[in-house]
């Protein structure tokens, strides 16, 4: 069974980086074929996907998110992270990393728990 659990600060000011680590246990980062993404839900809003890191390192980002998303990995950690650059208020959000296999949230099979990240000052 895939686990996946997000960590990282829950308070982050307007302007500065946010910046979230997911570990992975129950399987590897690397395998075939999956997509490793972040998924983020305003409150009163609906999923919103931001981006993966596929089984063979490449990523790719939600158009409205690509200028100031990062998505890296850690290998022998079996780790990845997000980097949300210039936040504001609006990127208040519980978010989510999980295991799928493309850039719909409904494409995503298994999820952390979440992580609430406030952005004020």
């Amino acid at each position: 069974q895939v686990q996946l659990q997000e960590s990282g600060p829950g308070l982050v000011k307007p302007s500065q980086t946010l910046s979230l680590t997911c570990t992975v246990s129950g399987g590897s980062i690397t395998a075939s074929y999956f997509a490793w993404g972040w998924i983020r839900q305003p409150p009163g809003k609906g999923l919103e996907w931001m981006g993966f890191i596929a089984y063979d390192g490449s990523t790719y980002y939600s158009p409205s998110l690509k200028s100031r998303t990062s998505i890296s990995r850690d290998t022998s950690r079996n780790q990845f992270s997000l980097q949300l650059n210039s936040v504001s208020p609006e990127d208040t959000a519980v978010y989510y990393c999980a295991r799928g296999l493309g850039d719909l949230a409904d494409e995503y099979e298994y999820w952390g728990q979440g992580t609430q990240v406030t952005v004020s000052s």
